[in-house]
């Protein structure tokens, strides 16, 4: 499933990449959405990025932490561990961008695209289930603990989307983590018990 996802992701960002109006039509326009009512907007975002380094670590990204979801959620659900983690990456594109949308539906300029809210769903998801795991940052050159890396990735978020001069779309990072979060909780049977189990 994964891999279906980063073709199709791919394709249409690099297909994108090379013609402006495709572009144009499916970013993220909070204004396009509320006064023209194209509200496909607010997934179509998702499958396009502002360029080739955007996508290849959107991509490599859910490649790293995708499957380590995808196979769990198939012990916790058998055949419907797939819906499940569509309802995850989905609901991570089209949660991860309400902030932004409420906050500049009235602003015809601000643009959104890149599926980072998504990939930060998947990547939240990983930590409450696993997080003990390591992850690598570089150039550090030793890992750290999943458990720490998801508290200084929402502080820098919250803290980044606060001060609201950055390109990156920190408010997407942020609310895509915490829609991971709280879709883990709610749909991984005592996922909250194991987490703590493996910290202590």
């Amino acid at each position: 499933m994964n891999i279906v996802i980063i073709a199709v992701t791919a394709i249409i960002s690099i297909l994108a990449f090379y013609n402006a109006e495709l572009m144009d039509r499916l970013k993220f326009n909070a204004y396009q959405i509320k006064h023209r009512k194209q509200g496909w907007r607010f997934a179509s975002y998702a499958l396009v990025h502002a360029d080739w380094l955007h996508l290849l670590i959107n991509m490599w990204v859910l490649y790293s932490f995708g499957d380590i979801v995808l196979r769990m959620f198939g012990i916790y659900f058998g055949p419907k561990g797939i819906p499940y983690y569509l309802m995850l990456y989905i609901g991570g594109v089209l949660f991860s961008i309400l902030f932004d949308y409420g906050k500049n539906k009235d602003n015809i300029y601000y643009n959104a695209v890149g599926a980072s809210g998504a990939v930060a769903a998947v990547v939240f998801s990983s930590i409450m289930i696993y997080p003990v795991s390591g992850i690598y940052l570089f150039p550090i050159p030793f890992s750290i603990p999943s458990w720490l890396f998801g508290i200084l990735f929402l502080v820098y978020s919250a803290y980044m989307q606060k001060k609201g001069n950055s390109r990156i779309g920190h408010g997407a990072h942020f609310w895509g983590a915490v829609f991971g979060i709280i879709f883990t909780i709610i749909t991984v049977p005592h996922v909250l018990e194991g987490f703590f189990n493996q910290l202590f």
